[in-house]
């Protein structure tokens, strides 16, 4: 068992999506906590996020150790469901892109880093409306909502977002933070985000503030 909670590690500090998830079916079918094997998975993307933060590693390390992250979690994720387990977090944070805009490394990036912190993540992925964020807050009643936009363009759909959160009556139950190439501190206030940060660490620097 030992071997197995190694080598999942492993695979994430190797980038290896394929390995990562031969050994997190090894592991439920050797009957492992899966929230021990959650534990490899988070302690290995802590140390390249870590790496990363100190400048010793590059954009594609992280990349690549998040791909890998990625390919074991939903089967470690579905045996946690099957076993009514869960795992303690900083919180949840529901992350995504806003619509019109289909840049997403910016975003991995803030989601795995905040995955290495301690928190849960659900990541909606790219090019999402307005009320499908809402939607997710509703279904999730997670304790931060985070845009992303690289794109001057599609900028607005934060605020958007935030507007639609107020209609809504849940932008007092969710912080919301936001971030990417087009956002500035003075857009953020102006927008009535509760944060800003300008990058992926600093991104996580926040969300530990947000949920204290």
């Amino acid at each position: 068992m030992d071997e197995i909670i190694e080598n999942l590690g492993k695979a994430v500090l190797e980038y290896d999506k394929v390995l990562s998830e031969h050994w997190a079916r090894r592991a439920v079918e050797a009957k492992i906590d899966p929230v021990e094997a959650l534990g490899a998975l988070t302690r290995a993307i802590r140390q390249v996020g870590d790496g990363f933060g100190r400048g010793e590693l590059w954009l594609p390390d992280l990349v690549g150790a998040a791909s890998a992250m990625q390919g074991a979690m939903p089967i470690l994720e579905e045996q946690l469901k099957k076993e009514g387990k869960t795992p303690e977090s900083l919180g949840l944070v529901i992350i995504g892109t806003v619509f019109g805009d289909i840049h997403n490394i910016g975003k991995n990036m803030v989601a795995t880093l905040l995955i290495a912190a301690g928190f849960k993540v659900i990541d909606l992925g790219i090019n999402v409306e307005a009320e499908q964020f809402v939607a997710a807050v509703k279904e999730h009643s997670p304790k931060i909502l985070a845009l992303s936009a690289l794109l001057t363009t599609t900028a607005p759909e934060q605020g958007k977002a935030i507007n639609t959160l107020i209609e809504g009556g849940l932008k007092d139950k969710v912080k919301v933070m936001v971030g990417g190439g087009a956002i500035t501190q003075e857009f953020a206030e102006k927008i009535g985000a509760d944060g800003f940060a300008p990058t992926a660490p600093k991104a996580v620097e926040l969300a530990k503030r947000l949920v204290v």
